[in-house]
């Protein structure tokens, strides 16, 4: 039976009832029981609570929250293994530190729940041992499974060796059989017990190195170790809001350039350039990232000319680069923990007329805002990543103080 169920009773205030939560198995979506309306409002007045005390904050225009569907929106999930070798599990890692089976998850985009199934007949079939936290054995740690164009999916087995790498390279005929939508394969080497997911080495064991995902307005090509937003959907209404802020309604005052710094897969700079912002930069530190950006530039047919993908640390880049070569807009997407100060007072010294900050973390948001006082806020617009959750992504045109 699917975990997920329509309102029915009248004792019910949430928009979805999970056996999971109901059963005390699964504690993630903190408040699946608020009425998802509710949640919206809530974040709203929080991030404003948050940016309260920034320069011109008062006069932010803030546009109306971008919703999420509140089910089936995570096109990625990373599925802790657990359980034993002919029983396995795909889901969370529980209390007492073992996995905890998740079967259908109604956050889940469906393709990754339709998969679950076979990549379980796949790990007894090839007698893979899951890792077990309390002793610190076993072999397969996670099951990553990514989303992209028609249901097409990623997969990623992360392991502790390279042990059974071969085995399950041989075995790929029968995963293909088991679940028919993976079209990429790779085994990450995580050999280490550290809460962190994934490890330094991946081995691609597919033809295919990179997976389609179709976001707003642009085809990404999207790697292995490339970050992407967990919702596919409210990502791309993002990337459209920060479109339309960067061009200009005045024609003359079109912007001719623009910086994408901490740009990932290119998201924004690949919108930017579509909508005839160009040349565009894009800098981000992961090299596997800037190469599925340059992957999704030639898929838009742009050249060198209209859009560069740099590999550099964002900070140390942009204060390397001389005056005249700074941009109409920037854009800047950072980390939970900020552009931190260098970056920040860099910016504000810049001079560069329009600045748009999409932020996953209202109090490094309003810390780093603080920092720029050259600039102020026009219009601010949050866009809920995470339903039933905390979680917010928020996003501010600033225009530069005098412009």
């Amino acid at each position: 039976m699917s975990s997920i169920q329509l309102r029915l009773s009248p004792r019910s205030t949430s928009d979805i009832l999970c056996q999971h939560w109901n059963a005390g198995r699964c504690h993630s979506c903190t408040n699946i029981e608020v009425p998802y309306g509710d949640q919206l409002a809530t974040k709203t007045t929080r991030v404003r609570d948050q940016l309260a005390d920034v320069a011109g904050a008062t006069d932010i225009a803030w546009l109306p929250p971008v919703a999420s569907s509140p089910t089936g929106f995570r096109t990625n999930a990373k599925l802790v293994v657990g359980g034993t070798r002919r029983r396995p599990t795909l889901g969370i890692l529980g209390r007492d530190r073992r996995g905890v089976d998740l079967p259908d998850c109604p956050i889940q985009h469906s393709a990754i729940n339709r998969a679950t199934p076979g990549l379980k007949r796949f790990i007894r079939q090839l007698n893979l041992t899951p890792y077990d936290v309390p002793t610190k054995s076993g072999e397969l740690k996670y099951v990553l499974l990514t989303v992209g164009v028609d249901n097409a999916l990623m997969c990623r087995f992360v392991l502790r060796t390279r042990d059974r790498v071969s085995d399950i390279r041989k075995a790929l005929p029968y995963l293909f059989d088991l679940v028919p939508h993976i079209e990429v394969v790779t085994a990450n080497i995580h050999p280490t017990h550290e809460a962190i997911v994934e490890g330094p080495d991946e081995i691609i064991l597919t033809t295919r190195r990179t997976l389609k995902m179709a976001v707003g307005d642009v085809q990404l090509a999207l790697g292995p170790r490339s970050f992407t937003q967990t919702n596919t959907e409210v990502a791309g209404k993002l990337y459209r809001q920060v479109t339309e802020w960067a061009v200009s309604d005045n024609e003359a005052d079109h912007p001719r350039s623009a910086w994408d710094l901490y740009c990932g897969v290119g998201g924004f700079a690949l919108h930017l350039a579509a909508a005839g912002i160009t040349p565009v930069t894009g800098v981000e530190v992961s090299d596997q990232a800037i190469a599925s950006a340059i992957q999704g530039a030639r898929q838009l047919k742009l050249g060198r000319a209209d859009a560069q993908f740099i590999a550099k640390d964002a900070t140390a880049w942009a204060a390397r680069q001389p005056e005249e070569s700074r941009p109409d807009v920037l854009v800047i997407n950072p980390p939970r923990r900020g552009i931190g100060s260098e970056l920040a007072s860099w910016i504000n010294e810049s001079g560069i007329p329009r600045v748009i900050y999409s932020s996953c973390n209202p109090k490094s948001l309003a810390h780093d805002l603080t920092e720029m006082p050259s600039y102020r806020g026009l219009e601010a617009r949050i866009f809920d990543m995470f339903p039933h959750t905390d979680h917010v992504e928020t996003a501010v045109l600033m225009s530069r103080v005098g412009a």
